[in-house]
């Protein structure tokens, strides 16, 4: 099986290719256009700012490519905001396969919200094994709202989308490969979909 991490220089990569070896794959990393859409899983990560994250996407012409991509497709973090239609960072336009929108949590909750929190209303085979308030590690200032692509949701201030799922396209706002077990358990399971 072949995995490809796209590397467009807003990502968590190293973490996500340690976590990919534990479970015995050697994920590659790639930005080129080609070995992205021949792979059969594809982990689009990110950390950073949405801005300048889209602009390097862009310059590579992977804005165009990654809504095309029909195998399965894991964004994380950065990664999920960014499929999303836009985001409040920097007026930021997204790639648009969730039909949602990226706001910035209020200002009377600690931003970034940094830690383990539950997930909970868990709505897809991404979960197989995975229980109701299990905790995932996040960092974000920024959240999905819910919508009816929502998979997942955690409470911060209000209840908004820790994951999200349409078609061959997975989301999942925290960070699995640094969720310990939980986290190693959805990657497995990705790789398995």
């Amino acid at each position: 099986m072949k995995v490809v991490i796209i590397d467009y220089g807003a990502g968590n990569i190293k973490s996500i290719q340690f976590a990919f070896k534990r479970l015995g794959v050697d994920a590659v990393l790639s930005n080129k256009l080609k070995e992205i859409m021949g792979a059969d899983k594809v982990i689009f990560p990110g950390v950073g700012e949405a801005n300048s994250a889209m602009k390097m996407l862009g310059e590579s012409g992977l804005d165009i490519i990654i809504p095309q991509l029909t195998q399965p497709v894991l964004g994380i973090c950065l990664g999920m905001q960014l499929l999303c239609n836009d985001t409040e960072e920097g007026n930021t336009k997204g790639l648009g396969v969730f039909n949602v929108s990226v706001k910035r949590f209020p200002n009377q909750v600690k931003v970034p919200q940094m830690g383990w929190n539950t997930i909970n209303n868990l709505k897809s085979e991404l979960f197989h094994g995975i229980s109701e308030n299990e905790y995932m590690y996040l960092v974000h200032s920024y959240y999905a709202e819910n919508c009816k692509d929502t998979i997942a949701t955690t409470n911060y201030s209000e209840i908004y989308s820790s994951a999200l799922q349409k078609n061959n396209f997975y989301g999942v706002q925290f960070h699995p490969e640094k969720s310990s077990y939980t986290g190693e358990l959805l990657l497995k399971n990705f790789l398995e979909l």
